[in-house]
């Protein structure tokens, strides 16, 4: 059985298929041949139907004889590939207009920009969250360089523009201007006794009003939803009447775990909150001083409502529940005893986190902040107590790494972030100070790690401009994972906290550790040897000046 190779007819044996084009020889006129020319179109049918789109079913070829042997492509297929060269030809002017306003060009690196612009227009009329516009790209990148002579260069600029400056605290009635609501909530004295800072406030709803509706946690978020619902069932039951008015207790914070993220903080909250005299907010860390009474859920997402004081303070009721009982109770009334229950609040970001000052506070001076979280608790709040509790910088770096990288970790990714952001920070150190750095919130966010967390010393010095040295309690993560028992010692005498029984305090310190590193997480080993030799470089500096500070050389971490 033959077929003709140009339109698939069936040939008998001696048929030369005189009626395709092909088979007539070289005289054949396209032209004027009717078959040709489209005139003798076939219908295709299926199932006796005529079909009403591609009604009309043509095999035929183009003659390419011009072609010379060349390709022969179809008005189809050429088309098909035009379009497909024309959209190529948009994604990649897209990619480079973009990547060219975001820093996300690979080639060449953006992650070294050369300096923040020396330009004083615009320390006076723009903020720093504009200083993205003004960042140059370096010509060198590095990114990808394992290079320890190299990135040292970089690191030895950076320590040469080291300078631990005082800062200015602001007085009073600055800080009334910038938050007169906080201000009117929040009185200027708390019951006398009461180890645990709190008032009376009158309640001024009704037996149908919902007093947990428009609060900010419990609309954000599902997971603190039960946590209301019961307060919302015994609300009523704690209210104090006096002359036909209600009033409730409200309570601040009598101590703070401030820091930092990846040093033991969730350990030590969940030790803590076992001793009887220890109550917490109703969520560990409400991140509220650094984030919620901005706005800020994740920055990344933009900004929100602002969460308003009484927000935070509905956090502490269930704790403020349970010191009103012992004020009612007669022991407190008859034999002037004091309420010795104590309330913690342990968000690790607010020893750090003051990234959002650029966005509500303009009076900046030369890019650094006019107001830091410490001074408004420090005016509310002037006998607070500040838990801080600390580890090797370098090693808290690789595991906040391991901990927040999303995808693709490894430990050559980890050098190569690394490298990238030591870029960004010595580019931001050669035209501003340390502490604008360290505060400047385009910085950090442009970083791909966050270094700036490991620079303990440059945050304990501002929070010892509003608080004494002996309300400050600086621990080691190490120290507190080898003698738990010592530590948590120290924490109970820091915090006045009473004598406990051995069966207490063996629950206190031999419960597992928590928050520990993930399984996966462990499977990728530990950073190279050149990035440790990187950081040990880049941190020394600070940490010498730590230790200076604290009077303890164990805060150098030479032997970790």
């Amino acid at each position: 059985m033959r077929y003709c190779i140009n339109c698939c007819i069936h040939l008998l044996p001696n048929d030369l298929h005189r009626q395709c084009f092909r088979c007539r020889g070289p005289d054949h006129n396209n032209q004027k041949c009717p078959v040709c020319r489209g005139e003798n179109k076939i219908p295709l049918y299926t199932d006796r139907k005529q079909m009403k789109w591609l009604a009309v079913l043509e095999v035929r070829t183009d003659h390419c004889e011009s072609w010379n042997g060349f390709f022969c492509l179809r008005k189809g297929k050429l088309c098909s590939l035009m379009f497909g060269l024309i959209i190529m030809t948009l994604v990649m002017v897209s990619y480079i207009l973009t990547g060219a306003k975001h820093g996300l060009l690979l080639i060449p690196s953006p992650f070294h920009y050369g300096a923040f612009a020396s330009n004083p227009s615009l320390m006076d009329n723009e903020s720093l969250s504009d200083m993205k516009d003004y960042y140059q790209p370096s010509k060198m990148n590095i990114s990808y360089v394992k290079d320890y002579p190299s990135i040292k260069l970089i690191i030895d600029t950076i320590t040469s523009k080291i300078e631990f400056i005082t800062r200015q605290r602001p007085d009073l009635e600055e800080l009334r201007k910038q938050e007169p609501h906080m201000f009117s909530v929040i009185p200027d004295k708390f019951l006398p006794n009461s180890k645990n800072p709190c008032w009376y406030e009158e309640y001024r709803g009704n037996t149908t009003t919902d007093p947990y509706a428009t609060n900010s946690y419990a609309l954000y978020s599902k997971r603190f939803r039960i946590i209301f619902d019961y307060l919302r069932k015994v609300f009523w039951n704690h209210l104090y009447h006096y002359k036909d008015k209600h009033y409730r207790l409200r309570c601040l914070p009598h101590f703070y775990i401030i820091g930092q993220p990846k040093c033991g903080t969730t350990d030590l909250y969940d030790r803590l909150r076992l001793h009887p005299d220890v109550r917490f907010s109703a969520i560990k860390e409400p991140h509220w001083w650094t984030r919620k009474r901005f706005g800020i859920i994740r920055l990344r997402d933009g900004f929100h409502d602002r969460y308003p004081v009484e927000d935070y303070l509905d956090l502490f009721d269930l704790a403020a529940h349970q010191i009103q009982s012992v004020l009612q109770s007669d022991a407190v009334k008859e034999r002037g005893k004091r309420n010795n229950i104590i309330i913690g609040e342990a968000s690790a970001s607010t020893m750090w986190d003051n990234n959002a000052w650029i966005f509500f506070y303009d009076n900046s001076t030369e890019g650094e902040p006019p107001f830091l979280i410490q001074d408004f608790i420090h005016a509310f709040q002037p006998n607070a107590k500040l838990i801080i509790m600390l580890r090797d910088p370098v090693e808290r770096l690789y595991s906040d790494y391991l901990y927040f990288a999303s995808a693709n970790k490894s430990a050559e990714d980890f050098h190569e972030k690394v490298a990238e952001s030591l870029q960004l920070f010595e580019g931001c150190v050669l035209d501003f100070s340390l502490r604008a750095c360290v505060y400047n919130n385009t910085l950090n966010n442009a970083m791909p790690v966050r270094l700036q967390v490991g620079l303990y010393v440059v945050y304990l010095l501002d929070w010892l401009t509003v608080f004494n040295k002996d309300q400050i309690l600086v621990l080691r993560l190490e120290d507190h994972a080898s003698n738990m028992r010592y530590t948590m010692h120290m924490v109970f005498q820091f915090l006045d906290l009473g004598p406990l029984s051995e069966k207490q305090e063996a629950l206190i310190t031999k419960s597992p550790a928590s928050n520990t590193r993930r399984p996966e997480d462990r499977s990728l080993g530990p950073m190279l040897p050149t990035t440790k030799a990187i950081l040990r470089d880049f941190y020394r500096p600070f940490n010498t000046k730590l230790a200076q500070v604290l009077f303890d050389d164990a805060f150098l971490w030479k032997r970790t």
